[in-house]
């Protein structure tokens, strides 16, 4: 006998709690072993620096699906403790994962041998061993489009479009500890290269669609904007440090914040601090946007502070960043609030209209 839905949709994933966890023994003891250990150990020991230097903006770059995975909790966790000032994401983990469960929805532990077909029959949605409702994944697109609806029709930076996607849920969200909803009372913006390519995209579709059925104008989202405004909060720090979990589109729109910033003539310090986790492979040439060494070349990473972690993210983030919540140095940092720049949450500052060439 087949299993129902309900019996697929069951057993929820549990976000992993680092300050339920002493990582402090099993990192230290890391730093004398080899191989991907010792890895792990030098990336916690970036992490710190990132921490303790008073001067570091320290971006959080987040791509693959860690976060419907059970880390959730951990990248909310290193906005409440102080260890990050911006994130650069991909739209999956922002709306797909996180504001989903805002909304109340779950992820549920599954299987990667399950039959496919069989899922679809039941409008599930698999992502490897996790399950998600198809229904709700809808929901959550219809609540992208109700947003999207009762603001100004005019063009946005996906940071902009998310900020009120938190202001929104601090008044109507269920689940009240989301990544999203964090960031907007924390002054932290969030940053998505490639927005439409979620379930935002879904809902901003349909909100379109209707707007021009009806003759009236409609939001978009400048994926432009997004790259000013990015550099901007580049130009704002005085350094800077990237905390990433796998590459692609959020890791290569943060590191070419540099190039950036000196295409418009401005004279700015590469990242100077970087870690990144991947099982992505060099041999292709791209390793989900090269190697941090390879990122050198370009003037983007600086190598004196970097480290490749050749692992699945979700056996050593919570590792690392449960290492840097014991250590405690968080507590010595002061916030960016980098969410400010903005002044009220949609103009920048004008740093970069200052340069006079």
């Amino acid at each position: 006998m087949k299993p129902t839905k309900r019996d697929l949709l069951k057993d929820t994933i549990k976000h992993i709690d680092i300050s339920k966890i002493d990582a402090v023994p099993f990192i230290d003891a890391m730093r004398d072993m080899s191989f991907t250990s010792r890895d792990t150990a030098n990336a916690a020991d970036i992490l710190q620096l990132m921490i303790n230097d008073k001067d570091s903006t320290n971006w959080l770059i987040i791509a693959g699906s860690t976060s419907a995975g059970g880390c959730m909790q951990v990248y909310v966790d290193m906005l409440k403790n102080n260890m990050i000032d911006a994130i650069v994401s991909t739209g999956a983990s922002i709306i797909d994962m996180d504001f989903f469960e805002a909304l109340g929805y779950k992820h549920y532990k599954g299987s990667q041998f399950i039959n496919d077909t069989f899922l679809r029959d039941n409008y599930i949605d698999r992502i490897y061993d996790t399950f998600i409702d198809e229904e709700e994944l809808q929901a959550c697109d219809s609540t992208v489009k109700a947003i999207a609806d009762s603001l100004e029709p005019r063009p946005y930076s996906s940071r902009e479009f998310i900020y009120e996607i938190g202001k929104w849920l601090s008044k109507n969200s269920v689940k009240k500890n989301s990544l999203i909803q964090t960031a907007y009372e924390l002054n932290i913006p969030i940053f998505v290269p490639a927005f439409s390519d979620c379930s935002a995209g879904f809902g901003l579709v349909m909100h379109q669609i209707e707007r021009m059925k009806e003759g009236k104008p409609y939001l978009t989202i400048d994926s432009v904007a997004d790259f000013r405004e990015l550099t901007e909060v580049k130009l704002s720090a005085k350094t800077s440090g990237l905390f990433m979990i796998g590459g692609g589109v959020p890791k290569n729109f943060a590191q070419d914040t540099v190039v950036c910033a000196e295409c418009l003539g401005f004279d700015v310090p590469m990242h100077q601090y970087a870690v990144q986790i991947t099982v992505a492979d060099v041999r292709d040439g791209a390793c989900s946007s090269s190697t941090l060494k390879e990122a050198n070349s370009w003037g983007k990473v600086n190598t004196a502070h970097e480290q490749m972690v050749y692992a699945e993210a979700t056996t050593v983030v919570p590792m690392i960043v449960a290492y840097a919540y014991q250590k405690g140095d968080w507590k010595k940092r002061e916030r960016k609030n980098h969410s400010l720049i903005f002044k009220d949450g949609t103009k920048g500052s004008g740093i970069l209209l200052s340069n006079n060439d």
